[in-house]
């Protein structure tokens, strides 16, 4: 054997042993990239739930008293079921899918959400506006919401049949085609349980839009059916 191959079989013995005694002690050591990797999804697994919910005046507690919305009750809901997590409502009485669209991106960085959810439309609906352009601007904050990291869900509105039987149709299922595109799961409608009463005329406010507070339970319930899987 000439003086090279020697060289190359003791340095291949040397590096066996070092490999057996580095089993040894514990195991190799892990590549700084994975470290990296391993390390992150570590932060990421112990950082404290965010929820931002991103809605109009059927989340932001209009006409009621401060605490007795269904957002707010999320929050105690959450609280009383020990889930570690913390709600921001982002809603604003009044707002459409368009505001919402511009206001999402400053939300998404401010806050960071783990989860958000998106209850807006109704205004969209309300004031006659295109159907395609509220399903867009839907589509456009739940890929948002995804691509900042938050698992999102849709809340789904229906509207009372004076907008027009089609129009209505064709609203309601806009949800469910945004959420099934998208891949995301959809509360089909916050009202269930309140508007399809017999008696819904004694759960709303005189304006026959906005519920009593007495309904926002009920919405909660709409809500957390379909939250809590995500959690």
């Amino acid at each position: 054997m000439n003086q090279p191959q020697m060289r190359r079989r003791e340095w291949i013995v040397h590096f066996s042993a070092c490999v057996v005694s580095l089993a040894a002690a514990g195991g190799l050591p892990r590549p700084v990239a994975a470290q990296g990797r391993t390390e992150a999804a570590a932060a990421t697994a112990k950082a404290p739930r965010r929820i931002v919910v991103l809605g109009d005046s059927l989340s932001a507690e209009y006409g009621l008293a401060r605490g007795s919305g269904w957002v707010a009750l999320l929050d105690e809901r959450l609280k009383s079921q020990k889930l570690g997590a913390e709600v921001i409502n982002a809603s604003i009485s009044g707002d459409t899918t368009s505001g919402g669209r511009s206001r999402l991106p400053a939300l998404l960085q401010q806050h960071r959400p783990t989860h958000l959810i998106i209850e807006l439309g109704g205004n969209d609906a309300l004031r006659g506006l295109p159907l395609k352009m509220t399903r867009e601007n839907l589509a456009a904050m739940v890929r948002a919401g995804k691509e900042a990291g938050a698992k999102v869900m849709l809340v789904g509105m229906q509207i009372p049949p004076n907008m027009g039987a089609s129009y209505g149709r064709d609203f309601e299922a806009g949800f469910r085609t945004v959420a099934q595109e998208e891949k995301v799961p959809l509360v089909p409608f916050l009202l269930a349980g309140v508007a399809d009463r017999a008696d819904a005329a004694a759960w709303f406010q005189a304006d026959r839009i906005h519920p009593l507070a007495k309904a926002h339970p009920v919405m909660l319930d709409n809500v957390w059916k379909v939250l809590r899987p995500l959690l």
